[in-house]
């Protein structure tokens, strides 16, 4: 009998945030953001930083046209932050409802 390897289990939460280079309003969006994850476990988020200076190509098939922009793919909807998500409540409402924490 062949195994199959175990499936990785799913992130509680699919983030992808597409930044300018080391501009400082990405940087700003980065702390701000890993701030904002910092209560919840490791292991339920899955974080993917994209720079659209190196990968323009995927910034334009997920229809980003300013950064920093915070899309959350998972859970649905899909929803979308811009700026550099200084605003924390707004954040947690809108990108982190949901998600269970420790």
């Amino acid at each position: 009998m062949t195994r199959r390897p175990a499936k990785k289990p799913r992130a509680a939460l699919v983030l992808c945030l597409y930044v300018a280079g080391e501009s400082p309003n990405s940087v700003l969006a980065k702390t701000n953001l890993r701030l904002a994850l910092a209560h919840l476990p490791k292991q339920s988020v899955t974080l993917e930083i994209r720079d659209v200076l190196s990968d323009p190509d995927r910034a334009s098939q997920d229809g980003v046209l300013v950064t920093p922009t915070l899309i959350k793919r998972f859970p649905e909807p899909q929803q979308r932050l811009i700026g550099n998500l200084r605003n924390s409540a707004l954040l947690a409402q809108l990108a982190l409802a949901g998600v269970p924490s420790d």
